[in-house]
């Protein structure tokens, strides 16, 4: 299989590089504007074939590609290899607004060719060992989830903060694929002119979802709690949580030596895509959820813009 990195930066270097170099079956081209960058990389990893226009990737036979560009080109990239046939990953976000996710999924459709997304955190393992519901990616049993992302000294301009890390959290709450503000209650604090605090949350049936992200925080932390019925999870990290049963606490860990990248779900994330690129199919209910959290984000967006005009 031969797979194009488009965009060779911090996320791609720390995430993916490290996994995708280390898959017997694929062959990677490398494409970036940066000859420096192209360069150190290649004499790194020992990729052979370099490009500095994804324009050309087409010339190279490739079966998929891979965009880990900053999110402003995400859609010129995609579009281009979309109408190319090539099956297509982006990272979060698809772009950092509703009408260009919709048109991007459209042009997949007419091509009738896979467009994934990377949220990883639909792959955490110990998360989904325990919570069944986060791996098929619907409400089942629970009766609230809640998701806090949290950076310290961080606050930004609305937009960015919603698609570029506020997204992480609401994908993850949104099993129900929600895509408009019908029902949704939002609250939001400001330092200054930007953004410091958003927290989102609505009712799907008997089930309370709740999405936060505080970047005035006095750490940089993640957390996810959820319950059943008499039954409750915490989880302060992606390798360590408590689950409550009984009135008895029993603490819940990732398997011993699992690599970094593992327990944030980049290679099963990873599997699942090179799964999609075999198949040249996507689920539809995940084509769905990746364009309702990109609606639903864009609503709040557009909101917290509203009123702070006013």
């Amino acid at each position: 299989m031969r797979i194009g990195i488009v965009g060779l930066g911090d996320i791609a270097k720390k995430a993916y590089l490290p996994i995708m170099t280390q898959l017997k079956n694929v062959e990677l081209i490398f494409c970036t504007r940066n000859p420096t960058v192209l360069n150190a990389l290649a004499d790194q990893y020992g990729v052979t074939c370099c490009l500095d226009d994804y324009r050309q990737l087409n010339k190279k036979n490739i079966d998929a590609v891979m965009i880990h560009a900053a999110t402003h080109i995400h859609y010129d990239i995609a579009h281009w290899c979309i109408k190319q046939g090539i099956p297509t990953f982006v990272d979060k976000p698809l772009v950092d607004n509703a009408e260009q996710v919709e048109r991007l999924y459209e042009l997949a459709e007419q091509h009738n060719t896979p467009l994934y997304v990377g949220f990883n955190r639909r792959h955490i393992p110990l998360f989904n060992k325990h919570l069944p519901e986060l791996a098929s990616g619907n409400i089942g049993e629970l009766h609230s989830l809640r998701w806090e992302k949290n950076r310290h000294n961080l606050v930004g301009d609305i937009r960015p903060f919603i698609f570029d890390d506020f997204i992480h959290a609401l994908d993850s709450v949104n099993l129900n694929a929600k895509s408009t503000l019908d029902d949704v209650y939002v609250t939001h604090q400001m330092f200054g002119d930007h953004l410091s605090r958003v927290d989102v949350q609505w009712q799907s049936g008997q089930c309370l979802l709740h999405a936060s992200m505080n970047r005035l925080n006095g750490i940089t932390n993640e957390c996810v709690s959820a319950t059943y019925h008499n039954q409750s999870y915490q989880f302060t990290s992606f390798m360590r949580g408590q689950r409550w049963l009984n009135n008895e606490e029993r603490i819940l860990t990732s398997e011993d030596w699992m690599p970094m990248l593992a327990t944030k779900g980049f290679d099963t994330m990873i599997a699942d895509w090179l799964s999609v690129v075999e198949s040249g199919t996507m689920p539809l209910h995940t084509v769905e959820r990746n364009i309702s959290t990109h609606q639903l984000a864009d609503a709040i967006a557009l909101q917290l813009e509203t009123l702070f005009i006013r």
